[in-house]
């Protein structure tokens, strides 16, 4: 399965400030969440995968210190966070030596949280794929997607398997990747969508990836990222 790295999907400092643990993104070393990550693919396979992120504290880059975070899926994150909100410095996977630091900062969350507030971020495509040209993966064709994000609710309460949560901010970011579908329909554009919860004192509780395809040349399909456990 296409693996959907979350900036943590993944960020309190001026210059790395002490972390607040009531915040809607936790960076204090020593944090755990546990994800249930399930894909529903346009043929109707469900696939479940298990995702955990953990926060490592302060590490230091070339451009001075930042938030560590460590996915298991074998990629860390830099983060810092200033007036402006909280956003992304740098990543490292697996197969990389040093971190290599975003051409600009990728906001997770951008100041004020309040109804209204937008940005923007790169993304890709992680579900769409072609149905029989190689590489499958849409992602590789097309690294870089602008999607516009926006703050649509504040205040919600969001049930999950890890529990109920209050005072929590929902996020949309929509993005739109022209390709050709098919020859009957021609070139469409496909729209990749995202939902994101984050919640006050937790951290990102819910996502979901929608990414439909409709297609005869491309198959597309829908992930919901759920907390099942935190500390």
């Amino acid at each position: 399965m296409k693996r959907l790295h979350l900036i943590g999907l993944a960020l309190l400092t001026s210059a790395c400030g002490a972390p607040q643990d009531d915040s809607y993104f936790p960076l204090a070393r020593g944090h755990r969440w546990a994800y249930d990550m399930r894909t529903e693919w346009e043929n109707h396979i469900v696939e479940h995968e298990q995702r955990v992120i953990e926060t490592l504290g302060l590490d230091g880059l070339a451009s001075g210190e930042a938030w560590r975070r460590r996915s298991d899926s074998g990629v860390d994150y830099w983060l810092r966070s200033d007036a402006s909100g909280i956003y992304r410095v740098a990543t490292k996977s697996e197969l990389q030596e040093e971190p290599e630091p975003d051409k600009e900062p990728r906001y997770v969350l951008k100041a004020p949280l309040v109804v209204g507030t937008g940005w923007r971020a790169s993304t890709t495509a992680y579900l769409l794929q072609r149905r029989q040209e190689f590489p499958r993966e849409i992602r590789h064709s097309h690294p870089d997607v602008p999607m516009n994000y926006t703050i649509e609710a504040v205040g919600e309460r969001l049930a999950t398997r890890a529990g109920s949560f209050d005072n929590c901010l929902r996020i949309k970011g929509v993005a739109a990747l022209r390709l050709f579908a098919d020859p009957v329909v021609g070139w469409k554009d496909m729209m990749l969508t995202t939902t994101e919860w984050y919640c006050a004192g937790v951290g990102l509780v819910k996502l979901v990836r929608e990414e439909p395809a409709q297609s005869t040349f491309l198959t597309g399909g829908t992930l919901t990222m759920e907390l099942v456990d935190w500390h």
